[in-house]
């Protein structure tokens, strides 16, 4: 069985936010909720990196350790979802996650939030695949589908990956050999370095 997961090569993204907009389009993600976010690292400093970062659809998932009501659950692809009909909005999975991946859909009060919302892998949740009902609370369910995440899908660059671990796995070690071993040794010098006369 598959176990499905992303990979963000930080040598390929170029700050698009393709995957962003690509993820909001499929899902219908509403106003004030980015399920996925573009980070820059050392921003404005030589050498920085950016990466799109959302749900890692952890193996042993922080979120669904510290969830009082247990409506975190693993699917049998590795892809970690929630029940929103079971979720209380209590917020503890927002401060275990260390990507930040669970948010409030709602700008109000505490304890009027309503449910959580998170990255699916675009893999639905736990009504009917493909019914209206799945779609309006938790967006499209592309694997049912035979697809990969839409956000994947639509990277310009390749730079992030998604679907089975293995595979993305092979990509990024093929892309490293490619490389000489060494993520910086190739771009900006090979381009713009000084050549011999």
């Amino acid at each position: 069985m598959a176990r499905m997961k992303f990979l963000c090569d930080s040598e390929r993204c170029i700050e698009c936010n393709g995957c962003v907009t690509a993820c909001k389009n499929e899902n219908e993600v509403p106003w004030g909720i980015n399920r996925r976010r573009v980070v820059t690292l050392d921003d404005g400093v030589p050498g920085e990196k950016s990466i799109s970062v959302a749900c890692m659809h952890c193996t042993d998932a922080p979120c669904a350790a510290v969830c009082p009501v247990d409506c975190f659950y693993t699917t049998d692809d590795g892809v970690v979802l929630h029940d929103k009909d079971l979720c209380i909005g209590c917020g503890y999975c927002f401060y275990a996650c260390p990507f930040g991946a669970p948010q409030y859909p709602q700008q109000e009060a505490f304890g009027v939030r309503g449910k959580m919302d998170k990255c699916t892998f675009c893999s639905g949740g736990p009504e009917e695949d493909n019914s209206a009902a799945e779609f309006e609370k938790y967006g499209s369910n592309r694997l049912a589908q035979g697809k990969l995440p839409a956000c994947a899908e639509m990277c310009a660059t390749k730079a992030l990956l998604g679907g089975d671990g293995d595979m993305v796995a092979d990509i990024y070690r093929e892309r490293i050999t490619r490389r000489g071993g060494r993520p910086d040794n190739w771009g900006w010098d090979a381009a713009y370095g000084e050549r011999d006369a």
